[in-house]
């Protein structure tokens, strides 16, 4: 049962997005906005730098500028590859603004990873740090596509009312807006598209659950590149006019030197929480919410955080593909790790068996959503789409049930995903890779529980014969191959032949039994 306060939450946010036309807005018209409703006030804390919504509009319209003379034209796909900064904000709104479709890139990501995005997306160009692109090009890594830095970005402090301007609605509300790319069980990256209703629909559901003030500051330290990292920081929070205290990377002396700042929000994966309770007398009063996603909270870390510090991580659960949240639990209760609380506004779950029948409550199946925040589809793969949703209804893969309060509860993954520090970890890449190794006969990669990551891959690898170099010559290979977090932490080797199942697959369950 959703509450009137959320109820009266939504109807006030969705107000806000909707034009007088009654059409709703568009991504790119997102910063103008709250330039307009918000211009004094701070959008952005980096270090000693303090950005107000006036002054990012300004800058993200000057940068929208430089993308035309680029040549950069409406619907053109444009990369976007930078660490958590100010200037991936220009960045990010610079190019909704002139209907170019964003498309962030992880920053962990390797070659094989980022020459498949590539030619995937086939981008009009990519805006990237000098940082990372002095990186791509130690991997020898070439784009082979137009490029733009933070040296095309005018960093001038002043606003030019000339500048302020109303931004058009290039795209339409249906059309996409984002490229968000997700590693899917076939081993690369898939490309999930997401258009301004998408976005849009799914921040006022989230943000009608949390129910955000304009003076909130919340602690941008997960990777913006992250879906939920973009809900909570780069869209839900210039909506509502909020300060982002912005974290360059997950690392001790930038997590205290954002906290200094005095969040009120604190986003983070169970990871992260972790690392917290590790270090211990953190100063973390001002906080009035945590929220963890990416990842199943375990239960040592909750219980370790809410000992050290007396206070509750709130839980929820989402997909890229769902733009990203579907559930929230705000509930000042203790509940089972694997609750993560009930639909959002707008959202609405059924749980179904293999044929597709609808469970009753309490009963295990697969979970499937609908609302407006489910993704227009995969970029470019037209099959899986049609595979993963049905007459708008989509399969999330995972399992779970509809508790006795209504409250969803997820109990595992339909498929064999490993869920590390926030990121999710597909075994059939990782199996690809190691077999292009002469001397690997089968490779089966399995999540082991880890205190400190969640899960960790593991990887048994069947040789044709004894090699005493193997494991680090297959440890460079996925170097060259893979993400840093998608590298096994062990490496099992065998000469004998691995469990096998009647049909000829490798036995996974046997192996955890190990």
């Amino acid at each position: 049962m959703i509450s009137a306060h959320e109820h009266q939450n939504y109807n006030q946010l969705r107000s806000l997005i909707t034009n007088q036309d009654g059409s709703l807005m568009n991504l790119g018209q997102l910063l103008a906005f709250a330039a307009k409703k918000y211009p004094e006030q701070v959008a952005l804390i980096y270090q000693d730098q303090k950005v107000t919504y006036q002054e990012l509009f300004y800058r993200a319209s000057l940068f929208a500028r430089t993308l035309k003379e680029k040549g950069v034209k409406p619907r053109d796909r444009v990369l976007l590859f930078f660490e958590n900064s100010i200037e991936f904000y220009i960045g990010y709104y610079g190019i909704a603004q002139i209907g170019a479709v964003v498309t962030p890139l992880n920053t962990y990501l390797k070659e094989r990873e980022l020459a498949h995005i590539i030619a995937d997306s086939r981008p009009a160009l990519l805006v990237a740090s000098t940082a990372l692109l002095k990186k791509m090009e130690e991997d020898h890594i070439d784009a082979q596509v137009p490029l733009a830095t933070e040296h095309d970005m005018d960093l001038a402090s002043r606003v030019d009312g000339t500048v302020l301007q109303p931004v058009p609605a290039l795209l339409q509300p249906d059309e996409m807006a984002a490229l968000l790319y997700t590693s899917g069980t076939t081993g690369l990256p898939k490309g999930v598209m997401l258009s301004s209703k998408n976005i849009l629909s799914n921040c006022i559901q989230f943000l009608s659950r949390l129910g955000f003030v304009h003076d909130e500051r919340v602690f941008g330290v997960l990777p913006f590149f992250h879906s939920f990292a973009q809900c909570t920081c780069v869209w839900g929070a210039v909506l509502m006019g909020c300060a982002v205290i912005i974290v360059p990377r997950i690392e001790r002396r930038y997590i205290l030197e954002g906290l200094a700042h005095e969040p009120t929000l604190f986003v983070g994966v169970p990871a992260l929480f972790g690392l917290l309770c590790l270090m211990k007398n953190v100063a973390l009063g001002s906080v009035n919410y945590f929220a963890s996603g990416g990842d199943a909270m375990p239960d040592k870390i909750r219980g370790a955080f809410e000992m050290i510090y007396g206070r509750k991580i709130a839980a929820g659960y989402g997909l890229t593909e769902t733009s990203p949240v579907l559930t929230a639990d705000l509930d000042d209760t203790t509940e089972p790790t694997e609750s993560v609380g009930k639909p959002l506004l707008g959202v609405t779950i059924q749980i179904r068996d293999e044929q597709g029948a609808v469970l009753p409550d309490g009963s295990i199946g697969e979970i499937w959503i609908t609302g407006d925040n489910v993704m227009m589809g995969y970029y470019n793969e037209p099959e899986k789409t049609a595979h993963i949703i049905i007459d708008g209804w989509l399969n999330t893969g995972d399992l779970g049930y509809i508790g006795p309060r209504g409250k969803l509860v997820v109990t595992g993954r339909l498929k064999d995903v490993i869920a590390s520090k926030g990121f999710k970890i597909y075994p059939q890449e990782i199996e690809n890779v190691i077999l292009m190794y002469p001397n690997v006969v089968r490779a089966a990669v399995i999540g082991e529980e880890d205190e400190s990551a969640g899960q960790i891959a593991v990887a048994y690898v069947q040789l044709r014969h004894a090699q005493q170099e193997a494991e680090a010559k297959i440890r460079e290979l996925c170097e060259r191959n893979l993400a840093a977090y998608k590298i096994p932490r062990k490496f099992i080797f065998v000469t004998h032949n691995l469990p096998m199942t009647g049909t000829g697959k490798i036995d996974k369950k046997e192996l955890r039994k190990k």
